[in-house]
């Protein structure tokens, strides 16, 4: 053993191998460990492995496992002590990040959430060290807070872990792996949307692209609620009917349309459908005869009537300015009554194709 600084790690040659435990590491890609392997057999080891004093590796796993594969018993290590806490651990595995063989999107995703959270729980145990009393005791220091300078000042530590992993502040690639693999692991998710996110995580491994599998994740989140929407027998026909025809429209397309647009309008219909939930029309009052369930029948003259009131209206209006005006509310109202009419001309026109064939 070296006599150096223990605080500050030493050097010591000949560890056994078998002594060393490499324990979880967020990279799970390897790489070509035969080829390192052969680079170290021909020009030995350019950096020690690092190891904690009982043996934890802390950078080096890609080295780690070309030793085993060439068979060696003993190896160099740099023994670092004071770093047990998992925050520093953690840190100290990133630092692999820099040695030739970046992390897959999954590993580094893996690795920020697990910064984030042990940032944020840093942060939060220094902010509570800094408390005084009134006498300007801190009865809850534990003695580290006052003599070690934070990994960061307060602010957003999803920039400062995707910092730490990427060298960006950028995390939303990172949290959308997150999003995803919370969705397939959510037992209270539909299978549709378990499914669709576990597609999307498997084709981030094989190298693909990550917005558009967390897009088409979330549309499938809105297309799982009008299909709930659509089989709710607590719902009124109509917005039944809405939310069935939205979705088989929406699925017709879902292979065709590009992700972002796919999510927006799925999160648009969807948000015209439960606005029309929420609408409960009076009951129409019943004639004398009908069930209690039929609305009023009105002549075929009102029927004329509202047609010949109608004819050329649409030429008065702009297109632009009305979908800028038209609330939610509105908007839902309006495409009903589209629905409802289409429905009538369906029915007409049917019962007219019979009406000419009988005679």
């Amino acid at each position: 053993m070296s006599a150096s600084d223990p605080t500050a790690g030493h050097i010591e040659l000949e560890w056994s191998l078998d002594a060393i435990r490499m324990g979880y590491r967020h990279r799970q890609e390897q790489g070509d460990i035969p080829g390192l392997a052969e680079s170290i057999r021909r020009q030995g080891f350019l950096h020690p492995l690092t190891i904690t004093s009982d043996g934890l590796l802390i950078c080096g796993g890609r080295r780690y496992l070309a030793a085993q594969y060439l068979g060696l018993k003993t190896v160099n290590v740099w023994v670092r002590t004071g770093i047990s806490d998992k925050l520093s651990l953690l840190l100290a595995e990133q630092d692999e990040n820099q040695l030739r063989l970046d992390y897959t999107d999954l590993e580094k995703a893996s690795l920020y959430r697990e910064l984030r959270a042990e940032l944020a729980a840093d942060a939060a145990r220094r902010q509570e060290a800094t408390r005084f009393t009134s006498e300007g005791r801190n009865p809850r220091s534990d003695g580290a807070a006052e003599s070690t300078a934070p990994h960061g000042e307060a602010g957003d530590v999803r920039e400062q872990a995707a910092l730490m992993v990427t060298g960006k502040k950028g995390y939303t690639k990172l949290e959308q792996i997150g999003r995803l693999e919370e969705l397939a692991a959510d037992d209270a998710q539909p299978a549709s949307v378990r499914e669709r996110a576990q597609a999307g995580l498997d084709a981030i491994g094989q190298g693909g692209p990550v917005s558009p599998a967390y897009r088409r994740a979330q549309a499938e989140q809105s297309l799982a609620e009008l299909e709930r929407l659509a089989e709710d027998d607590t719902e009124p026909g109509g917005v039944r009917d809405a939310a069935a025809r939205a979705l088989a429209r929406l699925r017709g397309q879902q292979s065709t349309v590009r992700a972002a647009e796919l999510e927006r309008v799925a999160a648009d219909t969807l948000a015209r459908v439960r606005a029309a939930t929420k609408r409960r029309p009076g009951r129409p009052q019943p004639v004398p005869g009908q069930g209690q369930d039929e609305p009023a029948r009105h002549p075929v003259r009102v029927f004329v009537a509202t047609v010949d009131d109608l004819a050329g209206f649409t030429l008065h209006f702009d297109p632009v300015e009305l979908a800028a005006a038209l609330d939610e509310e509105q908007w839902s109202e309006f495409e009903a009554v589209l629905d409802a009419l289409n429905e009538l001309a369906e029915q007409m026109r049917s019962a007219r194709t019979h009406r000419l064939i009988a005679l």
